[in-house]
């Protein structure tokens, strides 16, 4: 019985092997992946507006088959609005308008969206501010009611705005530890002549119950706030809902005049590289390495605003893209590497971000500079374009399926002054660009920026006076940073 046994053992085991090594031949036929499919469109409804006798602006983009509705308030004034003393007001506003209002406290607010099944939020970027909430349609009437005591009526307790700003300092005390955050918060005054939008530790605990009731008395009463409805609703059931909830509404001037403003230092400098620039981190786990150059002539509103996306999304937009594809996957020198610009209207703020070990700090500021070269000089073969374009079409795609992430695009679209109706042509914008625009686009843009490197310095120090001999390389102390001074040190 025991020999039977170890007989059919071995047979169940040589099968066994066999079937893995079919299925791994499997495996080994199909590496090529299949060619790209061809692009799908993406079609949105007509957005349609009507101005209201209130000064209100109400867009509606009607889709029937959705069970839920979003109503977001955009408002145009975001971080570009504070001043830099007070960075960080814009966003600490947006917060305390769901802490309460002069009938409902904090807990009363989320218990009543609750109640309905809904949800609220609001917050702030460097465009814009917004305040929304999404429900069925048949709790719209209630949760416009709730949206308006938010917006219209906010307590703004000193109580609550003091936690607020205790939880925010805590937060960005840790976060001034890591290399990644401190490498952007640094690149926002260094690189592109902006303040931090999140706050500084001088700025937040400056701030006070006074600042924020004059930032909201300014700007969110404003004639150019927009109220965006995406879901199951026509306009005109919309623009009553509006007409009932925010009947009290009376349109303030808005006496923010910095939104489309930049000072950040020109690029298209003839080398790749115009200042190294590193903060010392003693005994950090990691090292960030980043690039920061500002678009001093691109903007959300540019020309160059399609062949500038695309080619980001081949540099470093996915998991599949170029930086990626050299430092993680061919090197594995991190676990992720990718790039990214943030729009204003009038220009953008270009950036690349990688965190690796500190040994390989230098190595990898060297293949992010020669992928930043390669971009501007050769050519995006269709193999490798046509797949980018489609996994920048699809995320489009992917974020307006919901009412939420049509809320926001359509918001977007309306904080840049463009006209929403061009979410319907984005796909083909994208499609039309060619790799010859995309060199054109990162020869005249993206060299000539700044490499700020985060990390314990003592490591990599040679090894990157090796690799860009001559480059002057400012180090300053972590602990010494203070973005309030002109040269950056306490």
């Amino acid at each position: 019985m025991m020999k039977t046994k170890s007989v059919d053992l071995r047979i169940l085991l040589l099968g066994f092997t066999f079937l893995c090594a079919s299925v791994l031949s499997g495996f080994a036929q199909t590496e090529t992946p299949p060619a790209a499919s061809a692009p799908k469109t993406v079609t949105v409804p007509a957005v349609q507006e009507k101005k209201l006798s209130n000064g209100l602006t109400v867009a509606v983009v009607q889709r029937e088959s959705s069970p839920l509705v979003t109503v977001q308030l955009l408002v145009k004034a975001g971080a570009s609005a504070e001043p830099d003393d007070k960075a960080g007001l814009a966003n600490l506003t947006a917060d305390m308008l769901t802490k309460g209002t002069k009938t409902r406290s904090a807990t009363q607010i989320a218990e009543d969206m609750e109640f309905l099944g809904g949800s609220i939020e609001s917050g702030a970027g460097w465009n814009s501010s917004f305040v929304s909430v999404t429900v069925t349609p048949d709790k719209l009437e209630k949760a416009m009611g709730i949206l308006a005591d938010v917006v219209l009526n906010p307590a703004f307790k000193q109580e609550e705005l003091d936690l607020l700003k205790s939880q925010t300092l805590d937060e960005l005390t840790y976060n001034l530890k890591q290399p990644s955050f401190i490498a952007n918060y640094v690149a926002s005054k260094y690189s592109f002549g902006e303040h931090p939008a999140g706050g500084t530790p001088s700025s937040i605990p400056s701030i006070t119950t006074a600042d924020v009731l004059n930032f909201h008395s300014q700007n969110y009463r404003s004639p150019d706030s927009v109220l965006v409805f995406t879901g199951d609703i026509t306009l005109d059931r919309a623009a009553a809902l509006v007409d009932h909830a925010f009947g009290s509404w009376k349109p303030v001037s808005s006496a923010n005049s910095s939104a489309l403003i930049g000072n950040g230092a020109a690029s298209n400098e003839n080398k790749v590289v115009s200042r190294i620039l590193v903060i010392g981190l003693p005994n950090s786990g990691q090292a960030a390495v980043n690039y920061y150059d500002h678009l001093s002539q691109v903007g959300r509103t540019s020309t160059v605003f399609y062949p500038a996306t695309v080619g980001n999304t081949v540099l470093g937009g996915g998991y599949s893209a170029r930086l990626n594809e050299e430092i993680r996957i061919k090197r594995g020198l991190s676990y992720g590497a990718g790039s990214s610009i943030g729009w204003r209207a009038g220009f953008g703020n270009f950036a690349t971000s990688v965190q690796t070990k500190n040994p390989s700090a230098a190595e990898v500021a060297e293949l992010t500079i020669a992928e930043l070269k390669r971009l501007a000089e050769t050519a995006v073969a269709s193999d490798e374009l046509i797949p980018r374009k489609s996994t920048l079409t699809g995320n489009f795609g992917r974020r307006l399926e919901t009412t939420n992430g049509l809320a926001a695009a359509v918001g977007e679209l309306y904080s840049f002054g463009i006209s929403p109706n061009e979410l319907n042509s984005y796909v083909s914008n994208v499609n039309a660009v060619t790799d010859a625009q995309i060199r054109d686009f990162a020869s005249k843009n993206l060299l000539g920026g700044d490499l700020i490197i985060v990390g314990d310095y003592s490591v990599f120090k040679d090894d990157l006076a090796k690799r860009f001999p001559g480059m002057k390389i400012d180090v300053i102390k972590a602990d010494d940073l203070d973005l309030s001074k002109p040269d950056l040190r306490k």
